[in-house]
């Protein structure tokens, strides 16, 4: 048994699709609710309404931020302006089906390089997206002075 097999979640929350990726998706809380489109690419109209990617997305970006966040509170690191990350994901198809590609542009405007390697580093460990998607998903890194 693992420690996670004994352990409760800290935190909780359920979402439900309706209508596939043409419909919509919501939370049980009523905090989310987001309208579905299928882009062109994919064969849809690309009409309004986001994707399941976008939402991925978003997810991974705020998540990652978040970690890199914690690990520079930790490592006791000066304010050092607002870092931003920005994740792009893509679908590539796989017979009849899809695997994700992932990247992440990070910008820690202010901060020398070594350090800002340290928070990516960290942030890779502490993220519970990075972490799910570790050996199943390669995600490329990309460190940007501002």
């Amino acid at each position: 048994m693992t420690p996670q097999d004994s352990q409760q979640p800290k935190y909780t929350t359920t979402a439900s699709a309706h209508g596939g990726r043409a419909g919509h998706v919501d939370s049980e809380d009523g905090q989310l609710n987001v309208r579905l489109a299928v882009p062109q690419a994919l064969g849809g109209s690309g009409g309004v309404g986001s994707t399941p990617e976008q939402l991925f997305a978003a997810a991974l970006a705020s998540c990652f931020e978040s970690a890199m966040g914690v690990a520079a509170r930790a490592a006791k690191y000066p304010e050092f302006g607002v870092m931003q990350v920005k994740a792009t994901i893509g679908l590539i198809e796989n017979g009849d089906a899809h695997d994700l590609t992932a990247a992440l542009d990070i910008t820690l405007p202010g901060l020398e390089r070594e350090k800002a390697q340290y928070l990516v580093d960290r942030g890779t460990e502490i993220c519970a997206y990075t972490r799910a998607l570790s050996g199943k998903v390669e995600i490329e890194y990309r460190l940007h002075d501002e």
